[in-house]
């Protein structure tokens, strides 16, 4: 599918279609990726939306170099990382807390699970730092290869390892700390 997308975004005559096509292949998986670190659908719906006209801006800068769906996780991953920094300057206040307010809106939302240990498992991946959160979602949840999420972010497999690693260890004293 990639290679008909490519394809008819290569050709001015194709390129919108070709734009449908690739929205329709990654909507879904960008909206959970997205979901999963700012937790808030409201949040994640404008992001997705900003993220896919970020691509359809900066399409003719698509170099091929690496897979589509990998370019548009890392145009994804940086909105996403930039929206959490902002959200953190914006409220600078020593009386808010980010991550209370995320596990608020956790515990109201009706897409994750109820399960307790479902729950017990987002609040943890919440104490995470941003990057070692986004790093574990992309591996433990999406299933992508250390390759993959090196090229998304930009970051060596080795420093990778190291924070999926760290990432595991504080998933599990936070959950085994109860």
């Amino acid at each position: 599918m990639e290679e008909l997308i490519i394809e008819k975004i290569r050709e001015s005559e194709t390129r919108n279609y070709g734009f449908n096509l690739l929205v329709r292949e990654y909507q879904e998986r960008i909206y959970w990726h997205v979901r999963k670190m700012v937790i808030d659908h409201d949040d994640t719906d404008d992001l997705v939306q900003e993220i896919f006209v970020k691509v359809w801006k900066n399409l003719g800068k698509f170099r091929e170099d690496s897979k589509l769906y990998t370019w548009i996780y890392r145009i994804a991953t940086n909105e996403c990382l930039n929206f959490l920094k902002k959200k953190k300057r914006r409220f600078f206040i020593p009386i808010h807390d980010l991550e209370g307010e995320l596990v608020e809106k956790l515990k109201s939302s009706v897409e994750p699970s109820g399960d307790e240990v479902q729950m017990k498992l987002q609040k943890a991946l919440l104490k995470l730092p941003d990057k070692q959160r986004m790093v574990f979602n992309m591996k433990y949840f999406d299933d992508m290869k250390f390759t993959d999420i090196a090229d998304i972010t930009g970051t060596s497999v080795g420093a990778l390892k190291a924070n999926y690693h760290h990432a595991v260890k504080k998933i599990e004293l936070f959950i085994n700390s109860d």
